[in-house]
């Protein structure tokens, strides 16, 4: 190769779900079929009446065409109205951009707000590809330390010390990616008024916010007639109308920052997918009772890995769970979390991603992604690891 590659990109991680799913291929099969826990896809198909919907958009074929950059105008309306009603606060359909799922979401609000040399913090353990965009855009990511003890809630008295003249943005997952902890409100508000005060952006990734285990808003700053000075919300519709390939996500956010998001979104995409937005508008219309049944799917799950992680002789602990996560701390002292997890993989045909995909100081834990089983194989689960101790 004669040309030279970006410095930026190439020193960053490769991406993890590529890397761990080679290792199954070393499972000879003897523990029985691979427990597939790596990575965060619900197990079952969009609802049939939605296929059905889109059978029908598609050979009307006026979805293979364009939309504003920004998304169909439905979409952006029916979107916040949903929000609006979910948050108890105000969302307008000018405060909505439609993207190429969550991932470009962030990646565009990101390259918005923060310039090579800036600063964006991270609390750890991250969802890893949000590190792996902040440090390809030379951006620096600071990370605010986990605590075992907190279930996974990152301490909002320990973000101000990190905050420098160069900091442009906090992130935060909740329900988290990847310990399914659930973070209050008054955690979420606390990290509000932090930001505000420092005059930087708080950026909240709620791709499982329908997954969350109270009726309540997750959070009030929708209800604060300046969130748009300092919030920026990002969405997914992958996971609650199992979309996952179809590609929908939205930013919402006040109208400065949606004019630079907008020439971003031109330059990566010009629009989403026109077909992916039908998708995602049929199933804010029609499909609420399809999305709680599957939130409520979900939810069994969770019990069920809290209750199989009780089983006696179970040396593996569950730090936090929920959403389609559960973190844990393998029994393996002394070992990086990157050898438990091939070990795992290639003798016990588990596939989970060690913690240090996740961030410094993660090599005691695993990250186990349920959505994938269904709750019968649940205990198979449990029964296979305590095989592995």
């Amino acid at each position: 190769m004669s040309f030279n590659l970006n410095t930026l990109v190439c020193q960053t991680s490769t991406p993890p779900i590529a890397e761990v799913q080679s290792w199954i291929s070393d499972y000879d099969g003897a523990y029985g079929p691979v427990l597939d826990v790596a990575q965060a896809v619900p197990s079952f198909p969009p609802a049939e009446a939605l296929r059905e919907h889109l059978a029908k958009t598609v050979i009307d074929g006026d979805s293979a065409f364009y939309t504003d950059i920004e998304g169909l105008m439905e979409l952006r309306q029916a979107l916040a109205d949903h929000m609006s009603t979910d948050y108890q606060g105000v969302v307008t359909p000018g405060q909505v951009s439609i993207t190429s799922g969550c991932n470009q979401a962030f990646c565009v609000v990101m390259t918005a707000l923060a310039t090579p040399g800036d600063e964006v913090i991270l609390p750890a353990p991250y969802y890893f590809n949000h590190q792996m965009w902040l440090e390809m855009q030379g951006v620096r990511p600071v990370y605010l330390p986990f605590s075992e003890n907190a279930a996974g809630i990152p301490a909002p008295e320990t973000l101000a010390s990190l905050i420098t003249d160069r900091t442009r943005a906090i992130a935060l997952v909740s329900p988290n990616n990847p310990t399914g902890a659930e973070y209050p409100p008054d955690v979420i508000d606390a990290f509000y008024e932090i930001a505000k005060a420092a005059n930087i952006a708080l950026v909240i990734d709620e791709t499982y916010k329908d997954f969350r285990s109270v009726d309540e808003p997750p959070h009030r700053l929708f209800q604060k007639s300046d969130w748009q000075d300092t919030f920026v919300h990002l969405y997914s519709f992958s996971k609650a109308y199992s979309l996952t390939g179809y590609r929908v996500g939205s930013v919402i956010a006040g109208p400065a920052l949606q004019t630079e998001v907008g020439k971003l979104l031109d330059c990566m995409s010009i629009c989403a997918s026109q077909i992916g937005q039908h998708a995602a508008l049929y199933g804010l219309e029609h499909l609420s009772d399809w999305r709680r049944g599957m939130c409520t799917d979900m939810a069994e799950r969770v019990h069920t890995m809290r209750k199989v992680f009780a089983t006696a002789g179970l040396d593996y602990r569950l730090i936090s769970s929920g959403a389609f996560f559960a973190y844990v701390r393998h029994p393996f002292i002394g070992e990086d979390s990157n050898t438990v997890s091939q070990r795992l993989a290639k003798k016990y045909g588990i596939l989970t991603l060690p913690g240090s995909m996740f961030g410094p100081e993660q090599d005691d834990y695993l990250r186990f992604a349920f959505a994938n089983l269904e709750s019968n194989d649940i205990p198979a689960l449990a029964e296979r690891l305590i095989q592995t101790q």
